[in-house]
């Protein structure tokens, strides 16, 4: 499975960005997707999947929704409420189980960044 995300950018906080993550080479659908973030000098966490079930971190439970399209073979993750602790590269990713850890991810994408000022 090959990853592109996209749709990042600069916003204020308070803002909204949606990101999008665009797969292709493999049956998209059979794939659980992920979203995981790494701030400057911060290791890289997760934030969010979704699959049959959806799953996000407590520091972004209410604000982020992840869903996805599996006719466009597209996973997005839509970002309201963005706070400055949000700005971070946010990356997309695919494996076959719900997993909240990186190991449980066969596939990434090249990340996008996103920029929230105060």
């Amino acid at each position: 499975v090959q990853l592109q995300a996209s749709g990042g950018g600069l916003v204020q906080a308070g803002g909204s960005l949606r990101l999008s993550c665009a797969a292709s080479g493999r049956t998209f659908g059979n794939y659980v997707m992920a979203w995981f973030r790494q701030a400057p000098g911060k290791e890289r966490e997760f934030v969010a999947w979704s699959g049959d079930t959806t799953n996000y971190a407590d520091s972004v439970k209410g604000r982020f929704t992840a869903s996805r399209d599996n006719a466009k073979n597209t996973g997005y993750l839509q970002m309201n409420s963005l706070k400055p602790e949000d700005t971070a590269l946010y990356y997309c990713a695919a494996g076959r189980s719900y997993s909240s850890r990186e190991l449980g991810y066969d596939y990434w994408g090249q990340g996008t960044l996103v920029t929230v000022s105060s």
